[in-house]
């Protein structure tokens, strides 16, 4: 962790109050999902297995973003994909989350396009479906996923979750909730306009 006490305090602070509403909103399960901030060439993330509702200082990681050290192990699983990000795209911060709208609409879609007032509001326009009937394991496919986060705010990974990167890390979560109410309203209206006729 960074020398200044004060400094630690509120980078736990962030990271508690978005693991939190990650959970509260049901982005992620308990012990699902990992959320990162880049400091010049280090990265503090969540420990591998932590629980993002209820994070302590003990969950978060520093290791470096281009080497390895003796902290790198404890990290998140996801760890090379947050490292990808901030090695290709001028992200600070990053969030992996598992939401179930958008993770069950990314097994039948290639890419989600939303287009109108709302999506211009909340950053969420077009989003790339990567790894498209393939199976996507923890920690791959972060090159892949850096580029697609070049031009979008959001990417999804196929039946896998969310990644979604920022300046500050309430700025990638808000992203991760606009994208998951976006993809509850477009199930609801393809189940509304799928029904048999009375």
């Amino acid at each position: 962790m960074a020398n200044s006490i004060d400094y630690c305090l509120m980078v736990l602070s962030q990271f508690q109050a978005v693991g939190r509403d990650l959970f509260t909103r049901g982005l992620i399960s308990s012990h699902s999902g990992n959320i990162s901030v880049r400091m010049g060439d280090r990265i503090i993330i969540t420990r591998r297995g932590s629980q993002l509702g209820n994070l302590q200082e003990q969950d978060l990681v520093e290791t470096g973003i281009f080497k390895n050290d003796r902290f790198t192990p404890l990290a998140s699983i996801e760890l090379p994909v947050h490292r990808a990000i901030y090695q290709n795209t001028p992200a600070l911060a990053v969030v992996h989350a598992h939401p179930p709208y958008a993770i069950a609409l990314s097994m039948t879609e290639k890419e989600l396009v939303f287009e109108d007032t709302e999506d211009e509001l909340s950053g969420i326009g077009h989003v790339p479906v990567i790894g498209h009937n393939q199976t996507n394991r923890p920690g791959q496919a972060g090159e892949v996923i850096a580029e697609a986060l070049k031009g979008n705010n959001a990417v999804l990974v196929d039946g896998h979750g969310t990644f979604t990167s920022g300046q500050l890390l309430e700025e990638a979560y808000r992203y991760t909730a606009a994208l998951e109410e976006r993809c509850q309203v477009l199930w609801l209206y393809k189940t509304l306009k799928h029904r048999p006729a009375d």
